[in-house]
């Protein structure tokens, strides 16, 4: 944390402190809330520009400790927060406990994230930055739609959805979306990562 605190969308990290029980860390204090509360205040789900807002400035914090060679691993709207109550207010990312370095020609192995949001190729044991690419387009679905873009009972089954399935842009609201949105969430959930854009082209797109 104290490697990339220098991004408005991420939360500050200013100290931390250490005793023979726990670890103390001082951080920026944000009073808006979870972008997962914002969201189910709206009524589940956000109108296009608003949408268009948010992952701007998710995009543009991905992309900022993506070229310090950081990858999150655990991103979902539980880990976004708002610095204030206000409608306009900064997002800011947060919980980089499963987060890890990795490097340009590596790959990690190791499933963390959570079920909803893990990438294809996290369930193959094979990954490198790309699978938060993945992760961003179920946001970005959700936060458009009010609904999951893979979506079964058991961990299994949304695992093999995953793995299996393409997520549905024929039910409401799609069909009265844009067109730029749909192809823009679509190159998102890409289940090939190497025809996946980087943080920094999605945000330069959209």
């Amino acid at each position: 944390m104290s490697s990339i605190t220098r991004h408005k969308n991420l939360v500050q990290f200013y100290d931390a402190y250490e005793d023979s029980e726990n670890v103390y860390i001082v951080m920026e204090l944000c009073k808006g809330g979870e972008l997962l509360d914002r969201l189910l205040s709206r009524g589940g789900k956000y109108k296009e520009d608003d949408a268009k807002c948010i992952i701007i400035q998710i995009l543009s914090v991905v992309s900022f400790y993506h070229l310090q060679g950081i990858v999150h691993r655990d991103l979902k709207p539980d880990n976004f927060i708002f610095t204030s109550k206000d409608e306009k207010s900064l997002i800011k990312a947060i919980d980089f406990g499963l987060s890890d370095f990795v490097k340009p020609d590596e790959k990690l192995n190791d499933i963390v994230e959570s079920a909803y949001y893990v990438a294809p190729e996290v369930l193959h044991r094979s990954y490198g930055i790309e699978a938060v690419i993945w992760s961003i387009g179920v946001i970005t679905y959700i936060l458009i739609s009010g609904s999951r873009p893979f979506w079964e009972q058991t961990e299994s089954g949304i695992f093999k959805a995953v793995l299996r399935a393409n997520p549905s842009f024929e039910d409401s609201p799609w069909p009265s979306l844009s067109p730029e949105v749909k192809d823009f969430t679509s190159r998102l959930l890409n289940k090939e990562y190497r025809k996946r854009m980087t943080a920094a082209q999605k945000k330069n797109q959209i």
